[in-house]
């Protein structure tokens, strides 16, 4: 029993260098279709080794956009347990997709769609999942705050949440597009001023 854990360790172990290479060859070839055997070389294993644990590209890629899933949303999980107000929500969980993707360069760029560029189209599917359901989390926050109000304002929620979708999207674009250089937190402070000018009818 201790073996057949060890080994599951080491195969799990072997799953997360793969992926942590995969993503690091990202940013550091922005722009660039990153190959296996480019892979494989950089990890110092050959192409078959790789395959006995993905057995695609495709699924390397899925294993990130996953790994992109459990931890975004896992934490917006926590966000919601400790926080009740629904603009604090909103801008905790914007402010973790730019966190998160100023840590994950190489992430970011599948997340944008630009490293996907020649892979099949599912992936770029379950991209489009991962916004919809961040999309979804802000219409829930909005909506569950509009029906709480003492009146009724006929607030915009869904052109609402879908509003802050669009500028968490296009803070992961420009830094994708500048090469990794303009960080998606740069001047975030002084854009959520803005942003919540517009949710203060939320508060």
């Amino acid at each position: 029993m201790e073996q057949q854990s060890t080994r599951a360790q080491n195969k799990q172990s072997r799953h997360q260098a793969i992926l942590e290479a995969l993503a690091s060859q990202l940013e550091q070839h922005p722009g660039q279709r990153i190959t296996t055997a480019q892979l494989a070389e950089s990890l110092g294993v050959s192409e078959a080794a790789l395959y006995r644990h993905f057995p695609s590209k495709a699924r390397m890629f899925e294993g990130l956009i996953e790994f992109s899933e459990d931890t975004v949303f896992g934490l917006i999980r926590r966000i919601l347990d400790e926080d009740d107000n629904a603009v604090s929500r909103c801008e905790k969980i914007m402010a973790l997709m730019l966190g998160f993707s100023a840590k994950n360069p190489g992430i970011s760029s599948v997340l944008v769609g630009t490293a996907l560029t020649g892979e099949t189209e599912r992936l770029r599917q379950r991209v489009s999942q991962f916004f919809d359901r961040l999309e979804t989390q802000f219409r829930q926050i909005l909506r569950e705050r509009e029906l709480t109000l003492t009146q009724a304002g006929g607030r915009p929620v869904n052109e609402t949440a879908n509003l802050l979708l669009s500028i968490v999207e296009g803070r992961l674009q420009q830094f994708v597009r500048s090469g990794f250089r303009q960080s998606p937190l740069q001047g975030w402070e002084q854009q959520w001023l803005l942003i919540n000018t517009i949710l203060r009818t939320y508060a």
